[in-house]
């Protein structure tokens, strides 16, 4: 790896059984950038970022993460990156300030625990009287809101978020992406983001991997893969290419 690589991936593959859920993933993520994982449901992403999170073991290839081997080096990965399931839930009983606590003592010990949780309040941008209530009354666009400042505020060399914007209304949704946007660069984390949403990946993202079926069709800033499939958006890229744009 070199110094501005932080994920190196080669000839990655997982099978469940007799299912290949990825088939030869090869990747390159950048220090500092937002890379989007990109495709429909099924297509692979949240294995690949499970995988990349050294929360699960793949069966064939390499991965790299800032320098250490997975699954080899997967505990000391976990000091440096922070992963957000699409299927994270708060406490319920605990405010939201409580549940931002307790991922900060969870995730830092007692070191610089009140530093993240301030950083964590604003980067979730809610009322004071909103943080003070029960998660268990929180809308989803709420709750997710403090799930993606929990994530981002222990500033992790890489954050893994899974579909962050999953089930969100429009103003959430955007609430959401804006933040990712903005703390990315603020802090310096290299953030990764899967998503089945093409438009969100456009603004959100500086370089992305469109996959299907477990593997990796194109690789690279929108505007070269446009150039290259010769597309109009990304959505058309993806279309052409897994070959439905033929008629």
């Amino acid at each position: 790896m070199t110094v501005d690589e932080v994920v190196k991936v080669s000839k990655l593959r997982r099978r469940f059984g007799r299912v290949e859920v990825l088939k030869g993933i090869d990747l390159v993520i950048h220090s500092g950038e937002v890379f989007g994982v990109v495709g429909p449901n099924g297509a692979g992403k949240t294995t690949l970022l499970r995988i990349l999170a050294g929360l699960l073991r793949p069966t064939s290839g390499d991965v790299e993460i800032l320098g250490y081997k997975i699954p080899r080096d997967a505990d000391k990965v976990r000091r440096y990156v922070s992963y957000l399931p699409e299927d994270s839930n708060l406490y319920g009983r605990l405010s939201g300030y409580e549940n931002l606590k307790l991922f900060a003592l969870a995730y830092l010990g007692t070191k610089d625990v009140d530093e993240a949780v301030k950083l964590g309040v604003a980067i979730a941008g809610l009322p004071p009287e909103d943080l003070a209530k029960r998660a268990e009354t929180y809308s989803k666009g709420m709750s997710r809101r403090v799930a993606v400042a929990s994530t981002l505020m222990v500033r992790p060399r890489l954050a893994i978020l899974d579909e962050p914007t999953a089930g969100l209304d429009v103003i959430s949704a955007r609430y959401v992406r804006e933040t990712i946007r903005r703390f990315s660069k603020e802090l310096g984390t290299t953030i990764i983001m899967s998503s089945h949403n093409m438009f969100e990946v456009s603004k959100v993202c500086d370089r992305v991997a469109l996959i299907f079926s477990g593997r990796i069709l194109a690789v690279g800033r929108i505007s070269e893969i446009l150039a290259e499939v010769g597309a109009e958006d990304l959505e058309e890229a993806f279309i052409k290419l897994v070959g439905g744009g033929n008629e």
